[in-house]
């Protein structure tokens, strides 16, 4: 089995374009959001491919920026009594959370 991504210079511009304004616009609420879509974004970009047979499966990630907001609210009361240590290991959560709600077509 080997793993394709999918992404274009355009696509992800536009993807760091948007999270940039919105971290800007809620002084940087956004960003405890951000590696929710960043994960999102990159998952549902990539496809599984079976070197046997040659078929492709576009992976398909299941998680929406909104539905963990417990799950944010509980890493944002880590961050900020750790001044930011936290988040590091936020983003590696958020990562294993999506690519176990993941699943291929």
């Amino acid at each position: 089995m080997n793993i394709k991504a999918d992404l274009s210079i355009i696509d992800i511009i536009g993807h760091l374009v948007l999270w940039l304004i919105l971290s800007v616009i809620t002084f940087g609420i956004a960003l405890f959001f951000f590696p929710y879509s960043f994960a999102r974004f990159v998952i549902n970009r990539t496809s599984v491919i079976d070197t046997a047979t040659g078929v492709e499966r576009k992976m398909v990630c299941d998680i929406s920026l909104f539905s963990n907001i417990g799950h944010i609210i509980l890493w944002v009361i880590i961050s900020l009594l750790t001044f930011g240590l936290g988040y590091i290991f936020y983003v590696y959560r958020v990562w294993n959370y999506a690519l176990n709600n993941s699943r291929t077509q």
